[in-house]
């Protein structure tokens, strides 16, 4: 069996790196013999969805056997309302990480190259690779992206460029000013993908979403997620805002009725509890307040962030910092991965959950 699949199976797969997700709280339990866990690892919503989107959820069980609306479309009706880009420029996901593989099998092609920051978030990684494409990296500067930087590593080989505003790990954006320059200066012929994951969690007035591009006729397509703010990281719903033409390519390359019942009916519910959304960047803008008057008290180093996670300098090797949280029933993101050794990512939880998670780290670090 080996010995077929090392013969017959796709090259480009072996070099994968498979996505490592952020330990599960009952994974751990089955490990340390927990019970009292706070996961502050996947930068999920700590109020968890909302009470409309369970309640759909629970009305659509009973049609439960029967196909789901594959086109979704009453999804995409209220998406064109809420975002002011037409139904039939969105294309919906099982996830936004859906999203962009279906970009991936839409556009890419062995040879071609996909510029990214580095770190950033690693399924841009994965997409190019599984459909052969090759991987170009710039490095961040001063944890941003370096706008100048990708524009310099731009060939006649580019087919697509990524920009994760509000990036992860890093929590930083790429400011208004600094996205027209840039936007000025990439060919038409590019496609550039603005993965807004984060976007909803945004306070800097310097902020500026892809969907400007989009409205000036450019090649792009913004991606959003329901399982950040939305609390429905469970259900994995994604979409894309592009042009008719990008969308319409890429609904030939989207499995049918990717899309379950629940989940549409869940996703059009949350997006009308906006109530609980600004709940949501309330509870996350006063946490972020919090953890760092904190860090700054125990005199650690942070990176100031626009969306609901922090990237946090330890000074003592992340490896050690992470197990020793987990002992103590804390979850969060070891970035040895992203390259920093020394950094974990922290997930901004409730206040009981913050103020926890300041106890816990003051003991592992010797700072109380």
């Amino acid at each position: 069996m080996d010995d077929f699949v090392n013969k017959r199976a796709r090259q480009a797969i072996f070099s994968l790196k498979p996505y490592v997700p952020g330990k599960p709280i009952d994974e751990v339990k089955r490990e340390l013999g927990l019970n009292d866990i706070i996961k502050l690892a996947s930068n999920e919503n700590p109020l968890g969805p909302s009470p409309m989107a369970m309640q759909a959820m629970e009305q659509s069980i009973k049609d439960i056997h029967l196909y789901p609306d594959a086109n979704s479309y009453y999804l995409k009706a209220r998406l064109a309302s809420f975002t002011g880009i037409d139904a039939q420029s969105i294309v919906l996901g099982n996830g936004s990480d859906e999203v962009l593989m279906i970009l991936g099998l839409s556009f890419l092609s062995p040879g071609d190259e996909v510029i990214y920051a580095d770190p950033t978030f690693v399924e841009y990684e994965f997409t190019a690779m599984v459909m052969g494409a090759n991987c170009v990296t710039v490095s961040l500067k001063e944890y941003k992206h370096d706008l100048p930087a990708i524009l310099q590593a731009i060939t006649n080989n580019t087919k697509m460029i990524v920009i994760c505003n509000p990036n992860n790990p890093t929590g930083t954006i790429v400011s208004e000013s600094e996205l027209d320059i840039f936007m000025q200066s990439v060919p038409e012929d590019i496609l550039v993908v603005f993965d807004e994951a984060y976007s909803e969690y945004v306070e800097s007035p310097d902020f500026c979403s892809g969907t400007r591009y989009l409205q000036q006729g450019r090649n792009v397509i913004i991606l959003h997620t329901f399982s950040k703010i939305f609390g429905l990281a469970g259900l994995r719903i994604g979409y894309g805002l592009t042009s008719p033409g990008i969308a319409g390519a890429m609904k030939m390359a989207t499995y049918p009725f990717n899309m379950n019942s629940a989940a549409q009916a869940a996703a059009l519910a949350a997006l009308d509890d906006q109530e609980h959304v600004a709940r949501s960047r309330s509870i996350n803008s006063s946490g972020k307040k919090y953890l760092y008057t904190e860090f700054e008290r125990m005199g650690l180093n942070y990176i100031r962030t626009e969306a609901n996670f922090i990237l946090l300098d330890c000074g003592k090797p992340s490896d050690k910092v992470f197990q020793e949280l987990l002992q103590q029933g804390i979850i969060v993101r070891n970035c040895a991965s992203y390259g920093y050794k020394t950094y974990i990512r922290i997930t901004v939880g409730t206040s009981e959950e913050n103020q926890r998670l300041i106890r816990e780290l003051g003991k592992v670090l010797e700072v109380e």
